[in-house]
């Protein structure tokens, strides 16, 4: 199981697309090269930071991509299907309680529900809920037709505590040695290179990312 050391920020976090300046320049690197299913043809190098403070959560993907596509519109809608990167986690450790999947497209769209399995009690934050997660997002909102060359993308978004407290049975605020548990992914379903990449091994045949019980650490310092 992997585990991944969350820092806490000694200064303002900007959300401007700098993947290593201010706060972001000394975070370890989440690295999301895992497959599920058969071997892509296509596997965007993909890695992921994440640091917090006292209010939220903030997290930062950069991926070197192409076959790059984004038509998704509006809050929950199948972002999966476009270019795409996921976190998905439990505030705590117990994965009983369910957990939350943050999917945000190339373009900055997001899908953020809670549940606790795949099917199993969903529930879609709500539409004032989502508008307090602040997300940068280095591409146009539509990518479409889609980008062949090779192209780098940058998500960014900070994920207020009040939000996860509200919008799911438990929570456990983040300080020195707090544990979650999480993945985090990287998708296209709907490109003309579809690949499913994970960072902690999901044991399962087909492509799958609702699957708690293969989730890694996060420890908080």
């Amino acid at each position: 199981m992997n585990k991944y050391m969350v820092k806490r920020a000694t200064e303002a976090v900007a959300l401007d697309g700098n993947w290593d300046a201010g706060v972001w320049a000394d975070l370890e690197e989440v690295a999301i090269g895992n497959w599920m299913g058969d071997e892509p043809s296509h596997k965007p190098v993909t890695r992921a930071k994440v640091v917090y403070d006292d209010e939220a959560l903030y997290v930062s993907f950069l991926v070197r991509d192409k076959y790059v596509r984004a038509v998704g519109q509006g809050y929950q809608s199948m972002v999966c299907e476009d270019s795409c990167v996921e976190f998905f986690f439990t505030p705590g450790v117990d994965i009983g309680q369910g957990y939350f999947n943050v999917e945000i497209n190339c373009g900055g769209t997001m899908l953020l529900y809670h549940q606790k399995l795949r099917g199993v009690e969903v529930a879609a934050v709500p539409d004032q809920w989502c508008d307090t997660v602040e997300i940068y997002h280095s591409l146009d909102t539509i990518v479409e037709p889609e980008i062949a060359e090779d192209t780098d993308w940058v998500i960014q978004y900070r994920l207020p505590y009040e939000l996860i407290e509200r919008n799911g049975p438990a929570f456990v605020k983040p300080a020195s040695g707090v544990q979650w548990r999480g993945n985090f992914y990287k998708c296209g379903d709907k490109t003309s290179h579809p690949h499913w990449l994970t960072w902690n091994i999901v044991d399962r045949p087909m492509p799958d990312f609702h699957v708690p019980g293969c989730f890694g650490v996060l420890e908080f310092e």
